[in-house]
């Protein structure tokens, strides 16, 4: 009778979020809001940066384009360095080239010093933002994995989806050197935490892929500049070209090189579990879609329906926010029936408002109808961020969550930078910023292709298993390195 309650009080046990795993939640929950922020943060502040420091559209482009540039680029990097020395070492790392980076942009003197350092700020959350799950996972009980990366989820989606609010806020009320100087008292206070309160963990048998990280990361590279400058320059001009041609090539040869080498950074047998290439395809194309798509709506809600940045921010909310209230419900929901119908029917509900505003949209339309596919954009949103990142670790042994994160990450990232690149080459052949009726006549066909983009995503989300794969081993357990776990908060 006392086994059968020690065993009983030993599961309830297993199955509570301790102190390790609050604190694992807070801090990366924190980091990751951070370096996802700052993808959009900029976007309603370049017209005040452009009045203080001057600079051509391109070089104002680019303070975008660098910290998305440098971020994609070096991910799967990123997650390998921890893999090999140590995920809470370079967490930390990452962590505080990103707050010293964007000390450096807040105090920029002019536009090619900003530039630069919103570049080194992409370095830094590169490194940060891969590894953000895997400490996590390793922090966090099985049976409760999918709540925390639930709330995970959540945070990240906000701030993917709240830059341009926090940005036009700042900047309207402060000054934009604030949407820098923001982050730099909660980094100087995440390091020591995460130093204390994390356990370190590595991956059994890490070695760095110096060929596949040249290839991967030149790769990228051509594949996002060319994205990035699409607009700019035209989709059939010399560099647009030679970035895609040559970034796809060296893609190309990383694939052959996983395929190939004895311990490559990603190893492609990971594409032959249809729930890691389900899940990773989906993120790509909700992204596409994601991104692309509150890059126009956010610029109609202020150039057609004269909202200021705070106004058209604040009626963003319903979208936005919604994360919050859905994704740890989602979360949980996940953990009780599965990952694959709640992202398929997150995914679903995207793809429906989307389709929706596309179908309402005009130059005279009335808040009130907008705000049911707003309100079931956010819905959907929320349903897909909570549980699409437990999906993922669950698709991969323990030993390569952290290739599996990275990769992730990376996708989303190029899925964003697509995004943006598509659907505002679509906006530009079918409309433009001439009048209202020219803005709304650009947006509509550019809304069904993201709508597109995120149905085809839905599907994709199918092909991920019903049950996760069983992961015994912790990756906090895979460690090579002893180190002194943190005692409960």
């Amino acid at each position: 009778m006392h086994a059968q309650e020690s065993d009983t009080k030993q599961q309830e046990s297993d199955t509570k979020l301790r102190g390790p795993a609050v604190w694992a939640l807070i801090l990366t929950g924190v980091a990751s809001f951070m370096a996802a922020l700052d993808n959009l943060v900029v976007t309603t502040a370049l017209p005040a940066i452009r009045e203080d420091l001057g600079g051509k559209l391109e070089d104002l482009e680019w303070t975008v384009n660098a910290y998305t540039l440098t971020f994609a680029v070096l991910l799967m990097f990123g997650a390998a360095l921890g893999d090999r020395f140590g995920r809470r070492r370079l967490f930390i790392a990452g962590l505080a080239i990103f707050t010293g980076a964007s000390a450096a942009a807040a105090l920029s003197p002019g536009i090619d010093a900003l530039i630069a350092a919103r570049a080194v700020q992409g370095v830094g959350a590169a490194i940060m933002m891969p590894l953000t799950l895997t400490l996590l996972t390793a922090a966090v009980p099985a049976a409760r994995r999918g709540m925390a990366l639930g709330i995970y989820g959540a945070v990240t989606g906000l701030a993917v989806a709240s830059g341009p609010l926090i940005g036009g806020s700042l900047t309207e009320h402060i000054s934009w050197q604030w949407i820098f100087w923001l982050n730099v008292p909660i980094g100087i206070a995440l390091i020591p935490l995460a130093r204390l309160r994390l356990a370190e963990s590595t991956a059994p048998d890490a070695r760095l892929d110096i060929p596949g990280t040249l290839l991967i990361s030149g790769g990228l590279f051509g594949i996002v500049y060319a994205l990035v400058n699409a607009n700019a320059e035209g989709w059939t001009s010399a560099p647009v070209l030679t970035g895609l041609i040559v970034g796809t090539a060296l893609v190309g040869g990383f694939v052959h090189h996983g395929f190939t080498h004895a311990n490559p950074m990603l190893p492609m047998r990971l594409f032959r579990d249809r729930g890691f290439l389900g899940i990773n395809l989906a993120s790509l194309l909700m992204f596409l879609g994601m991104f692309g798509s509150i890059f126009l709506l956010s610029q109609f809600l202020q150039g057609v329906a004269g909202y200021s940045p705070t106004e058209a921010g604040l009626r963003m909310l319903p979208w936005t926010g919604m994360p919050m209230i859905v994704a740890p419900l989602a979360g949980i929901l996940s953990d009780r029936i599965g990952g694959r119908p709640v992202v398929a029917a997150g995914l679903a509900f995207q793809a429906l408002g989307l389709g929706w505003f596309a179908a309402i949209l005009s130059s005279d339309v009335s808040y009130a109808a907008q705000l049911p596919p707003l309100i079931l954009s956010g819905i959907g949103m929320a349903l897909y961020f909570a549980p699409a990142a437990n999906v993922l670790m669950s698709t991969v042994a323990p030993a390569d969550q952290g290739k599996a994160s990275g990769t992730n990450n990376a996708l989303r990232e190029v899925g964003g930078a697509l995004g943006v690149a598509v659907l505002a080459s679509v906006f530009s052949a079918q409309g433009g910023y001439e009048s209202p009726q020219a803005f709304t006549d650009g947006t509509v066909p550019a809304l069904w292709i993201g709508a597109g983009a995120v149905a085809l995503a839905a599907a994709l989300a199918l092909l991920v298993p019903r049950k996760p794969r069983a992961t015994p081993v912790l990756a906090g357990r895979t460690t090579a390195v002893p180190d002194k776990v943190p005692a409960a908060g």
